[in-house]
Order: structure tokens, then sequence, then C-alpha cells
């Protein structure tokens, strides 16, 4: 049944992409700004504030994944369960239909409309967004995080490893900023997505490693990585870039300032059509993965 639920849920998907109104990521999260605000004291030791992070993350997360696990296990009805909540995990829809009217805009002049699209899913300022490497960088980055790493924990866990992933995912975007804020109060978020995503992240880069410029990308892997400062969207973001041959990384101004990341990629600048290559770069590693789950699962139970 995984493979069965896996397609099912990747067809729904594409078909239906994500609720426009009542997504339950949105509902979680407005769950976790309540807790947030109850639990994160700014004021108080920052050892305590780690451990309300801790908490919140707890409470946040482990009941769901319980019911979810309770749910899933009912005959007939809980695969039909499965597939619908895998459904609301995945955003592999949701990547084309935040990245295609900004290839378009930018495929018709239109800069400054494509800035202000970009700057809707990306965090740096409107103003100086390059547009072509920012989009471009969001789909690669974004295909692990929606899609792949959603997936690999489907495998393992099931509905409940999906799920679980997807909701300290979000913590993770939510309270994974290093301010006085958060930084200790988000720590556990953080570096649980980060575990969670260290093997997920490596199989999406080797998948457009091979779908794409598999030289240019593994050596971009190999040597850009480990100076990007995540240790799981620099193996993606560098084999992605260099499966794709374009140069993405470098300066981007967020919130005022300038930060002056690392080179990813090849010398070639990244273009409007490239935003494309990258969505079909994603697509086709969701094939791949498909094609991979149904030999092993076809071999585990033949």
């Amino acid at each position: 049944m995984t493979f069965i639920i896996m397609l099912s849920a990747l067809i729904m998907d594409w078909l239906f992409g994500e609720p426009k109104r009542l997504h339950p990521l949105v509902g979680f999260g407005t769950l976790a700004n309540k807790i947030e605000a109850r639990l994160n004291l700014v004021h108080q030791h920052r050892f305590l504030q780690f451990l309300a992070g801790m908490m919140a993350l707890i409470i946040c997360v482990v009941p769901i994944t319980i019911i979810t696990y309770l749910i899933s296990q009912f005959p007939l009805w809980g695969s039909l369960f499965s597939a619908v909540l895998l459904t609301l995990c995945l955003g592999h829809r949701s990547l084309f239909d935040h990245a295609r009217p900004i290839l378009h805009a930018m495929q018709q002049g239109d800069t400054q409309h494509a800035r202000a699209l970009t700057s809707r899913i990306v965090s740096r300022d409107k103003e100086h967004i390059d547009v072509n490497k920012a989009t471009i960088e969001s789909v690669l980055e974004n295909g692990n995080d929606a899609v792949f790493g959603t997936l690999f924990w489907f495998v393992i866990g099931g509905a409940a490893g999906a799920v679980a992933y997807r909701l300290i995912n979000t913590l993770d975007a939510m309270w994974g900023y290093r301010t006085s804020r958060f930084f200790y109060f988000g720590k556990t978020a953080a570096r649980l997505d980060d575990l969670l995503n260290f093997v997920p992240a490596r199989l999406t880069a080797l998948s457009y490693a091979l779908l794409g410029n598999t030289r240019k990308a593994l050596s971009c892997w190999r040597q850009q990585a480990p100076l990007w400062d995540s240790p799981n969207a620099g193996p993606v973001m560098a084999s992605g870039a260099g499966a794709l041959d374009v140069q993405l990384g470098g300066a981007a101004c967020y919130h005022g300032e300038w930060h002056q990341r690392s080179q990813l990629g090849t010398s070639n600048p990244a273009e409007a059509n490239d935003i494309g290559r990258a969505l079909r770069l994603v697509s086709n590693s969701v094939l791949l993965w498909l094609a991979v789950t149904g030999i092993i699962t076809g071999i585990i139970y033949a």
C-alpha cells in the first residue's frame, strides 16, 4: 500500500493543489503562534527559553502525530486517511503555482511584478531581489522540504512520519530564527529539522545530480555545499545549481542588511527559462522516487 498511497497522494496534490481555505498547516501555524506566545517569555534565562521551546514543540507535534498513527491503523479507512493526509503534506503542485507566474512575468518583461511575486516566497527585500536566482533557489530547496522530505518520512513512518516531519519543518520555519526571541526557544525545532532532513536532503541532491548535469552537480555538491550555512540546504542547492549549470547563492539583502552568501553552481547567470528547468528537475525527481519506491516495495512484497 505504500506505493499506492504515495502515487494517489501525488496525483491528488497535482490535480487539486493546496486548499484555498482552511489548510491544516495554516491552522497548525495559528495554534503554534498561540502556544509560543504563552511559553516564550523573552526575558527569562536562555536555558529556560530552550526548555520552553522543547515543551512547545512536544505540545504541538506529539498529540497530532499519535492521533494520526492511530487513525491510519484502521483497515481500509486508514489507507484512505493516509492518502488524504499525505496529499495535504505535499507541496509539489504548490511549487508550480508559485513559480510559474514569476516565470511568465519575467518572460513578459514585467520585472516589478515578478519581484513582487518572488517576495512572497522568499524573505529578501523586494527592491534588491534577483528574481531568477531567488526563485530557482526556492524551487530547489522547497523541493526537498515540501516534497522529498515528506515522501521519505512517509515511506519510513507512514502517515504519522510524514505529518511529524511537516509539522517540525513548519515550526522550524516559524521559530528557527537567530533573533533574541527565537535563538534559544526555536533551537529544538531547528536542530530536529536538521536531523530529519539529513538523509532526504542528500537523496534529493543525488536525484538532482542524476537527472541534470551529473558531473557538475556532484562537483558543486562536494566543493560548495560545506561552505553553505545550512547543512542540508547546502547539498540540495549546490547539486541543483550544478545540475542546471547556473550560478546561485551570492549576496542577498534581508531586512535592509546585505549578507554575503557563498556562490553555488557554475559561472552561468540564471535566466528566466531556468526557472522552468528547475521545476522540471523537481518533477523528474518525483518520477524517479516513484519508480524506485515501486521497485523496492515490489521486491519486499514479492
